[in-house]
């Protein structure tokens, strides 16, 4: 069995390290490594401050405070609300959820 050292700036838990111990027994080294990769990456753009929230947050942000009328005007001006949302770097699974409940507020009458 081959031993990995390590210079880490804290002391793993007990718990921690049989977790360590159990990935690397468990888990082919190329899927750690690309794992380690993505931790690296998401940890990067997190602190930089430029992590993307999730697609759920992004849908909240984009209809929370829609009217139907509001909902009504973008569903009528649609391909102009793809290429802003485009713009935006949104997917277009994330723009179908969008539109999904804009048409869902589009039928609510307005309070």
């Amino acid at each position: 069995m081959d031993e990995i050292r390590l210079a880490i700036t804290k002391r793993p838990t007990d718990a921690q390290m049989r977790i360590i111990e159990e990935c690397f027994k468990e888990i082919p080294i190329e899927e750690v490594i690309s794992g380690l990769k993505f931790a690296k990456n998401r940890w990067s753009a997190k602190d930089a401050g430029v992590l993307k929230v999730g697609r759920k947050s992004i849908i909240q942000k984009e209809i929370h405070s829609v009217t139907n009328e509001q909902a009504q005007w973008r569903l009528n001006n649609w391909k102009m609300m793809i290429s802003n949302y485009r713009r935006r770097g949104y997917s277009y699974p994330t723009i179908s959820r969008i539109k999904k409940i804009l048409i869902e507020k589009s039928k609510k009458k307005s309070k």
